[in-house]
């Protein structure tokens, strides 16, 4: 039987209503028992099911990632004008040409291969084992290897390995965000549940890469891999096409115009040479591929892909992980930023901060998980004996388990340190009474726990039962403050109970408002002195009968220290931030504000389920707070977005976050709390989860479109210097003013050295408080195109009569004085390798000259770039290198040049920089600045 039919066999016996049938049914269905199955069993359904784990898009091979690099269609003309070389026995270039293109793939098969080993080594540090009952017998085996029918065990702090329909539990409460997006967590029960319920109210099931936050339980496996909750959403992804970024867009489109090109310029000169001229067939197909090898800008894509790997590495070490180069340039254009609150724009560590207890108001220092702090009443530190009640209530109504872990940096003999296994929300509450000295060792064995109320959705309360030093039964309740009011008919005030009277009620209720106003997630929490003797052996909802209420305690997940100057960089640089959240509306507007996020306008998930496309999409460019919201309210969002123009950058994490993510312009993953789907899913890992750096991702971004369009700007206008000059030199009756190899030199080495130099270039001053660019506006604007076509008329302006007149010297008047006196040799004859040498050297030197007047626009001196500085001085040393030395003369069919060519020179290069500086002016009248 085949691993589909089996799957097939599996989903026709139950409907696939795993929650809905009984647990005998499934049992038959699976052919298993309470005992698990055999060893060998299961290794026959390990075949058949195959391994249980999800691999969406993270199967992409090194083969494939290799065949990807010759996609983009520059490649392929750099290959023909490889081949073409071969051809008419210029093995020289033929050989360089083809280096190039085995660099430029090598280079990016390198990066994107270490992306995905990076990606993969993340998933490697998830949890791999599981512990499951085969024939009996309780073991630990890996999790890949879990299969249908096994009767796995699950704890507080533990990733469930796959599908499984509860047989038994206590106390079990799953995190199931990465799959629901629900954000609190879901108290499981055994038993059956109706049909049609909704995927997070199927309380019996247990779901692959979910989190036990509290308690244990036993399951059976009945779904693993790719037939999985989370496997079906991984394979509707892989499913999906991936699209090409506008920059990978934009340079297919520049390869295909410059083999165009290339094709039209050759034909008609070509055809002009072979009609009106003399010139033999062979020279001009000569002349044809030397007009070809100055179009092709054979540097481009080896600069291209060293920039944006370059980009990446920095983006890297700011804890930024890229995944596809190309995207690196994407994030330039980014002008809105969706994203997640809770561990993006805060610290995820729950904080209590406030306790209103004796009818007063304390504050509480200290954040996250750190046990030092003090209680302070109007600003005056105090005892904490008017509040230990509620403290202590907090601590023992709490299902916290405490674990340990290797430190960071740790030495071989293993150095721990202590960690809270948990709902974040009980772990704050445990932080805050370990702050007024209690010890959770201590309490519990003073106040067993002897019975429990558990906490539900619809209850939003727990009640646990201990028995006190003096050997009584207690009872102590925490939840939402209006469930746990509605229980209670007194409150305890200076240690003695008074009635609870509807003003009073009303008070609290408004101090839980004034509480949840200032971002604070609030919870009651009240206590049973005389709980009956029945109820203690057999505590059910009655024991929450004549509760004394005891207090407030209000906890905020504080926002990252760093994320308001963040938020305020991202809107000077005219970047939108909207925040995504499955916290309530007031919460959310709290931490809004708190960050500066540009309005305090809110919708909530319902409304936003209530509005049509046409109101959601007047409305979406005026909110930033999105509220209440489910997983797939963030694909709506995002599509609304982009269907008005907006190049959007989308975080996620949980697994049904993947569609959005991946689907965004920029989809950005979380690396610390983010699902491997979501990774496999996304362009960019988060590895510190933290939305700072989503803005130093974005900087980065800019940074890097900026040099990519400099030296774009830089290669382009020199090779249409090239041509413009071949061009014309040919037309004239010239023939080739400059050679095949020289060009390539020039392309290649004395214009790729510092161009690829320019990938480092530290960002212009204003790259932040520009707008993005639009997304219509690609790396080539109609600035740069004039730029290329003003350069090369410049170029071959000041060019073509330094050929000309080291061509056909011996006519100039006073040749042989002027020739003596500056160098000429007397008797001089003329020499077309002397003026082609005098043209090579020009383009050089024309070149360097042309680099900074670029740099100059963004405002980069020349001595900004270190790396440009001495890749300038290396190209003008090879350069000389070629004039002067034997083998270079010989490789490249050059004469030695003298003074009086270097001043001809000169002069050349000062009316070029003239020029320039004319045409920028004219420029700057009507084109922006870029």
């Amino acid at each position: 039987m085949s691993r589909t039919e089996y799957a097939e066999r599996i989903a026709s016996e139950t409907d696939a209503n795993w929650h809905a049938q009984p647990l005998e049914h499934l049992y038959e269905a699976l052919d298993s028992s309470p005992d698990g199955v055999s060893d060998e069993e299961a290794s026959t359904r390990l075949e058949r099911a195959g391994p249980n784990e999800v691999k969406a898009e993270s199967g992409i091979s090194p083969l494939q990632i290799l065949i990807d690099q010759y996609k983009p269609a520059l490649i392929w003309v750099l290959l023909v004008a490889a081949a073409v070389m071969a051809f008419v026995g210029h093995w020289i270039d033929a050989g360089v040409i083809a280096g190039v293109v085995v660099f430029i793939t090598i280079f990016g098969f390198l990066q994107d291969y270490r992306a995905e080993r990076s990606i993969q080594a993340l998933e490697d540090m998830s949890t791999r084992y599981a512990v499951v009952r085969r024939g009996g017998e309780k073991k630990e085996i890996d999790a890949r290897k879990v299969v249908p029918g096994d009767i796995v065990f699950v704890e507080s702090g533990d990733i469930v390995p796959a599908d499984a329909r509860l047989i038994e539990e206590s106390n079990l409460s799953v995190d199931e965000a990465a799959l629901t997006g629900e954000s609190a967590g879901v108290s499981k029960s055994v038993g059956e549940v109706n049909t049609d319920v909704a995927l997070a109210e199927r309380k019996n099931m247990l779901y692959k890469d979910t989190v036990v936050q509290r308690g244990s339980g036993i399951a059976l496996v009945v779904e693993t891999g790719p037939q999985s909750e989370i496997g079906q959403i991984a394979t509707a992804l892989e499913e999906a096409e991936d699209r090409d970024t506008p920059f990978q867009a934009e340079m297919d489109r520049l390869g295909k115009l410059i083999a165009v090109g290339v094709v039209v310029i050759v034909s008609i000169i070509g055809i002009t040479e072979l009609v009106v001229g003399d010139t033999p067939p062979l020279q001009v197909f000569l002349t044809a591929v030397g007009i070809a090898v100055s179009a092709v800008p054979e540097g481009l894509p080896a600069v291209v892909t060293l920039s944006l790997a370059l980009g990446a590495r920095r983006m890297a070490e700011q804890n930024a992980l890229v995944r596809r180069l190309p995207i690196v340039e994407a994030l330039g254009s980014v002008d809105v930023i969706c994203t997640d609150k809770t561990g993006t724009l805060t610290e995820e560590e729950m904080t209590v901060t406030r306790i209103a207890a004796n009818r007063e108001t304390y504050e509480v220092t200290g954040s996250g998980y750190d046990t030092e702090g003090e209680f302070r009443l109007d600003d005056d530190p105090v005892e904490t004996d008017r509040i230990a009640e509620v403290l202590r209530c907090g601590l023992l109504c709490n299902n916290v388990d405490i674990g340990t872990r290797e430190r960071d940096g740790s030495d071989e003999h293993g150095d721990t340190e202590r960690t809270y296994l948990g709902d974040p929300t009980e772990i704050a509450l445990f932080v805050a009474a370990q702050k007024a000295g209690f010890e959770h060792d201590e309490l519990d064995a003073e106040y067993p726990r002897i019975g429990e109320v558990d906490f539900t959705s619809a209850r939003k309360r727990m009640t646990t039962v201990h028995e006190t030093p003096d050997g009584e039964p207690i009872a102590y309740m925490k939840g939402a403050p209006e469930t746990v009011l509605e229980r209670c008919d007194n409150e305890l005030v200076d240690g003695e109970v008074v009635e609870l009277t509807g003003d009073r009620r009303d008070e609290i209720e408004a101090q839980q408002e004034s509480f949840a106003e200032d971002a604070l997630r609030v919870m009651g929490f009240a206590y049973r002195p005389d709980v009956p003797e029945d109820l203690a052996d057999s505590p059910d909802e009655s024991l929450e009968d004549s509760m004394v209420f005891l207090g407030l305690q209000g906890m905020l997940d504080p926002s990252r220290p760093e994320v308001p100057d963040a938020i305020a960089g991202c809107l000077d640089a005219g970047i939108n931030v909207v925040m995504i959240t499955g916290d309530n509306a007031v919460t959310a507007r709290a931490i809004g504000e708190e960050v500066g996020l540009r309005s305090s306008t809110v919708i909530t998930g319902p409304e936003l389920e209530e509005m049509s496309d046409d109101a959601l999409s007047d409305a979406v460019d005026d909110v930033d707070i999105f509220a209440r919201t489910a997983p797939d309210h963030k694909t709506r969002i995002l599509q609304m977005l982009q269907a008005k123009g907006h190049t959007v950058a989308m975080t996620g994490d949980g697994v049904n976050d993947a569609p959005a993510v991946k689907n965004a312009d920029v989809g950005v993953a979380m690396g610390i709390r983010g699902t491997d789907v979501t990774e496999q899913a996304s362009d960019i890992v988060l590895l510190d989860d933290n939305f700072a750096t989503i803005r130093d991702a974005v900087k980065g971004g800019r940074r890097i479109f900026d040099n990519v369009r400099k030296f774009v700007n830089y290669l382009l206008s020199g090779n249409g210097g090239e041509v413009t000059m071949i061009f014309t030199g040919t037309l004239a009756g010239l023939g080739l003013v400059i050679t095949p190899i020289q060009v390539l030199w020039i392309n290649v080495v004395t214009d790729g050295i510092p161009a690829l130099s320019m990938g480092v270039d530290p960002p212009a001053e204003d790259i932040m408080e520009r707008e993005p660019r639009p997304p219509d506006e690609g790396v080539i604007t109609k600035r740069i195109v004039t730029s290329v076509i003003g350069i090369a008329a410049f170029m071959t302006i000041c060019l073509l009569p330094i050929f000309t007149l080291n061509y056909y010297g011996d006519v100039i008047p006073g040749y042989d004085v002027t020739g003596s006196l500056l160098g000429w040799r007397p008797g001089y004859e003329p020499s077309r390798e002397l003026a082609q040498t005098m043209v090579f050297t020009g383009f050089v030197v024309f070149e360097i000259v042309r680099i900074q007047a670029i740099r100059f626009r963004y405002g980069l001196g020349l001595f900004s770039n270190f790396w440009l500085v001495g890749a300038v001085a290396l190209a003008g040393v090879l350069q000389l290198l070629v004039l002067y030395t034997p083998t270079g003369q010989l490789l490249f069919d050059v004469e030695p040049l003298s003074l009086v060519h270097w001043l001809q020179i000169g002069v050349a290069a000062t009316v070029f920089a003239s020029l320039m500086a004319l045409f920028v002016v004219l420029q700057d009248r009507y084109f922006d600045r870029y």
